[in-house]
């Protein structure tokens, strides 16, 4: 790599940094409303768990895409497949889990109503 491309950001960056922020604005303050709605007693419909759902997969999806900038997308071409091959397994993981979460919360909400 010559100096221009280590020192130039990639533009990708900007808007996935502006996606994670914002989704996890999102995220906190419908957590903090959904706090306000059960204080008063009342059920939520599930429908409103859309919100947050949404809104953590909008962070784990940038923040994977910056991980993928700052770890394989800069990497030389003799390493590239390796990170590559480790990077989709670790994004695999990664949202099995953010899967699980959501699959589990839906299902408790489902048994308790």
């Amino acid at each position: 790599m010559n100096q221009q491309q280590q020192t130039t950001p990639d533009k990708r960056r900007k808007t996935l940094l502006i996606l994670e922020f914002s989704s996890l604005a999102v995220l906190l303050i419908s957590m903090a409303w959904f706090s306000n709605q059960s204080s008063d007693g009342t059920l939520l419909s599930a429908g409103w768990l859309l919100i947050p759902a949404l809104a953590s997969l909008g962070v784990f999806l940038s923040f994977i895409g910056l991980m993928y900038l700052r770890w394989v997308a800069s990497a030389n071409d003799q390493r590239r497949p390796r990170h590559r091959a480790i990077f989709a397994l670790l994004t695999l993981t990664l949202l099995g889990v953010w899967i699980y979460g959501i699959a589990n919360t839906w299902i408790s909400l489902s048994t308790a109503q």
